[in-house]
């Protein structure tokens, strides 16, 4: 079964102008829910509104919006002039520049979707597109109302269609300086860096994402399944506390061993000619 299109509409650039559909990468859908029940009824309960004075229940109709402009105090504002400012939408995918695809930093992803022709006669052209990006090591961006919200779409090749990843805005990315204001500079070198440098070489690799579990998840699962089956649920073992090392001493002393190693290694392969030179004498 097909999945349902989260969006349809055109993508264009230029004259060239494609009917696609976008549709959910990644979805936490498939993760088990849990509802609050009262525990003496066992019925699951549901929110409710209510005035945070009276603490009386507040019905649908006589709830609004409101911006705060002080301490307990609002702007009302109704539906319709909330309403009056979600943009027009022209359902157009609008190219406005390729760009190196390293050009983003990642920090300003959001949301992954993948993009797909939704006419067959559309095909042709959308592969056009894919294979032209592909060959110019280049992406897209692009700008279209999505979900009430103008947003700034990044497009990519990727397998047989397009992946169109949401950008944050610029507004919504925080600064690094503050998370790495107090972070001093020290400037690492010679022995130090090349040992660092063999550390990672050791510990190379390929990103694998089916071998990567959700821990939560998993042992969530096995705890419903225990219960429905009427199995007595296992306590979990405390994992123990990892042990705080200080990385600076643990490299210096690693770096000590390697060269103290090295220098073995050097003396024994001096004193082998000679010996060999002896018992051929």
């Amino acid at each position: 079964m097909a999945p349902r299109a989260n969006w349809k509409g055109f993508l264009k650039v230029g004259e060239l102008v494609c009917p696609v559909a976008l549709y959910t990468a990644a979805s936490t859908s498939e993760r088990i829910s849990l509802h609050m029940l009262n525990r003496a009824t066992k019925h699951r309960l549901r929110r409710e509104y209510v005035d945070s004075q009276t603490g009386k229940p507040v019905e649908r109709d006589e709830q609004v919006k409101g911006y705060e402009i002080g301490a307990d105090e609002y702007l009302m504002l109704e539906p319709e002039e909330v309403a009056s400012a979600v943009p027009q939408s022209d359902k157009t995918l609008a190219i406005s520049d390729f760009i190196a695809c390293s050009d983003i930093d990642s920090v300003y992803f959001d949301k992954p979707y993948y993009l797909a022709p939704s006419d067959k006669h559309a095909t042709e052209a959308f592969v056009l597109l894919r294979e032209g990006m592909r060959a110019n090591k280049v992406a897209a961006l692009a700008q279209t109302v999505l979900f009430r919200r103008v947003r700034s779409v990044l497009i990519r090749a990727y397998d047989a269609g397009l992946i169109a990843t949401t950008l944050n805005f610029d507004y919504e990315v925080r600064s690094a300086k503050e998370a790495f204001d107090e972070v001093p500079e020290i400037r690492i070198k010679g022995e130090m860096l090349d040992l660092a440098k063999h550390i990672i070489g050791t510990k190379k690799g390929k990103f694998n994402p089916s071998e990567y579990d959700d821990r939560y998840e998993t042992a969530l699962s096995e705890l419903v399944k225990a219960k429905m089956e009427g199995r007595p649920v296992e306590a979990r073992k405390e994992r123990p506390a990892a042990k705080v090392v200080d990385l600076m001493q643990a490299l210096r002393e690693s770096a000590g061993a390697e060269k103290k190693k090295a220098s073995s290694t050097r003396a024994k392969a001096k004193k082998a000619p000679a010996a060999t030179k002896r018992k051929a004498g």
